[in-house]
């Protein structure tokens, strides 16, 4: 009987332009989290940041500076998720797969969250807008996914931006959406939607030549093999 291999979801590929910054950070506090907090804990913490984003959302409809709350929720989230993993790791919790699988649905319900947060907030008539964005996040996670099934490699970094990255920009848009009017929506939007549609292109793209030259690879391999029988 062989060995199981290890799981590969339990480590990242890829560098974000604030990686090596997290890494020296989470290393010299993990072991000042409290004893009480487990690495499940901080996970399923994200479950509150959502329903706060929900509610400063709703509440943002009639004084846009709640959007400061939906930045402090991003913050908070960006946190526990910083910690979750690397809290498992310092104490040996074996949470490695339900860590995984919880992580990045909540993460999936945590963008979710934002999404209909800032269609809350926006202006009537960009119903399809917001239908399109959530669909083009959507199929970059799924993308990520895909990936780590086809490679056995877990990339959510691309191009040096990553999950941190994306929630500073979120924290951008809400900054910017409550000191400008609400009829730049018109641009911004679209705007943003093309970026997304942009970015996905990108990675769809070189992930596929990356999976096309292994699979070549693995072929020329069979076939060197096949002929020196």
């Amino acid at each position: 009987m062989t060995a199981e291999k290890p799981f590969a979801g339990a480590g990242k590929v890829g560098e974000s332009l604030f990686s090596p910054w997290e890494r020296r950070f989470v290393a010299r506090y993990v072991a000042s989290v409290p004893r009480g907090v487990e690495t499940y804990h901080l996970t399923l913490l994200t479950v509150v940041w959502c329903v706060g984003i929900l509610l400063f959302g709703w509440l943002a409809q009639s004084n846009s500076q709640w959007l400061w709350m939906i930045s402090v929720m991003i913050v908070c989230q960006y946190i526990t998720d910083l910690f979750d993993g690397a809290v498992g790791r310092h104490r040996n919790t074996g949470l490695v797969k339900w860590g995984f699988f919880m992580d990045h649905f909540l993460d999936y319900v945590f963008l979710c969250a934002i999404l209909t947060a800032y269609h809350t907030v926006a202006p009537k008539g960009y119903d399809g807008w917001f239908m399109v964005l959530l669909g083009l996040t959507g199929a970059h996670m799924a993308h990520s996914f895909l990936a780590f099934a086809a490679t056995n490699e877990f990339r959510i970094a691309f191009h040096g931006v990553g999950p941190t990255e994306m929630r500073l920009a979120f924290i951008g848009i809400n900054t910017f959406t409550m000191y400008t009017p609400a009829r730049y929506y018109e641009y911004t939007l679209p705007a943003v939607t093309v970026a997304v549609l942009a970015g996905l292109i990108v990675v769809v793209f070189n992930t596929q030549r990356q999976l096309w030259k292994i699979d070549m690879n693995a072929k020329r391999a069979s076939d060197e093999r096949s002929a020196g029988q």
